[in-house]
């Protein structure tokens, strides 16, 4: 299993905006072979700063969604809200 963490930053004043397109985008994700699970997660002391947690059956799964037709939908309908570039890394269990 593969953890991967996406952290990203709004646009101050499009958070709500952000969380519409994440609403329908997730589907993209979800429905992606090797998708375990995902989850969003907002910033309390900051609201404009998100992170997204997706298990993986492996890296080679999220490699896969990357290279597919989904990935540049996803970002199509998540990337206008982002202020920066999305910090994102893979993690595993010990």
């Amino acid at each position: 299993m593969v953890l991967e963490v996406a952290r990203f930053t709004v646009k101050p004043g499009s958070e709500a905006a952000f969380a519409a397109a994440y609403a329908e985008a997730v589907a993209l994700l979800t429905d992606t072979p090797g998708c375990r699970s995902t989850r969003m997660l907002r910033g309390i002391e900051s609201p404009s700063r998100f992170t997204l947690l997706v298990e993986w059956e492996s890296l080679a799964a999220h490699q896969g969604f990357r290279s597919s037709p989904r990935f540049p939908q996803w970002r199509a309908l998540i990337g206008p809200h982002f202020a920066d570039t999305p910090d994102v890394e893979h993690w595993s269990d010990l």
